[in-house]
């Protein structure tokens, strides 16, 4: 079946398909030898090369759920050589799985990787309305008011914040009083949207994790830890993140669930 060259291209884990169109807007990209131009389709089994290397598409998609620690940059290389959310897969799981949006260096948390590129767009873009869930410690203890207007949105680089889901939470053994914790939940995803958001009110962030990506939540899964999704997990994904375009959907968790309990152990391999 035809698809988009863009598609394709994430699909093989190349870049978002956002980067694979910017791609293609370079003349980078040929079909069986063909320069191509963005909205032109091809077959999964013809000769698709960027850079004149041709693509490898994985025989089935793999989802990987990652609780990400602090210093670990989101993305599958660094040029100043630190070390990423790569370093934490199992180097078998490690071909075509691109970082489904960013957490900074400093964020904790659950982080979707993932070779299924459709899926990627539609949880990552904030127009298919996928929420996030975060815990969050800040310095201080904002007004009401000022939780309002955070609630309400926040200009940031010129731009308002969409409305944010914003409650007080009691973070368990928390004792410090000069400062207070909160449930964030946010469809958007802006690069240190929080952090920004509580900043500009003077409340600046001491600690943020996120707990949930749509539906997708585990408590249990240890910091710098990796398991692959079920299949139910899969579906409940894309049911949360609206319907793929007709012809789109593929059967999700094609390579099957993985044995109860099956959290990978984090760490080169």
């Amino acid at each position: 079946m035809a698809e988009r060259v863009q598609k394709i291209l994430a699909r093989a884990g190349v870049a978002s398909r956002r980067a694979c169109e910017e791609l293609i807007r370079a003349g980078r990209v040929t079909v069986n030898g063909r320069v191509v131009t963005l909205g032109e389709s091809a077959e999964a089994t013809d000769a698709i090369k960027v850079d004149g290397k041709r693509i490898v598409l994985p025989a089935g998609d793999r989802y990987v759920l990652l609780n990400k620690p602090k210093g670990y940059i989101t993305s599958k290389s660094d040029p100043e050589g630190r070390p990423t959310v790569m370093d934490l897969v199992p180097a078998s799981w490690r071909r075509g799985l691109v970082p489904v949006g960013r957490l900074d260096f400093n964020t904790e948390g659950l982080l979707l990787l993932t070779t299924d590129g459709e899926l990627a767009q539609r949880v990552a873009h904030p127009r298919y309305g996928c929420r996030k869930s975060y815990v969050v410690k800040v310095k201080g203890r904002p007004s009401r008011e000022l939780i309002r207007n955070l609630r309400a949105g926040v200009v940031i680089e010129g731009r308002r914040t969409s409305p944010a889901v914003i409650r007080p939470f009691k973070a368990p053994g928390a004792r410090d009083a000069a400062n207070s914790w909160w449930t964030v939940e946010i469809a958007e995803g802006r690069t240190r949207q929080i952090r920004e958001m509580f900043f500009r009110i003077g409340h600046p962030v001491q600690k943020l994790r996120r707990v949930a990506i749509g539906t997708l939540k585990d408590p249990r899964l240890p910091p710098g830890e990796t398991r692959e999704l079920t299949a139910a997990e899969v579906a409940a994904l894309m049911a949360g993140a609206g319907e793929p375009p007709q012809g789109a959907r593929r059967r999700p968790g094609s390579r099957g669930a993985p044995p109860k309990g099956a959290a990978r152990k984090a760490g080169r391999s």
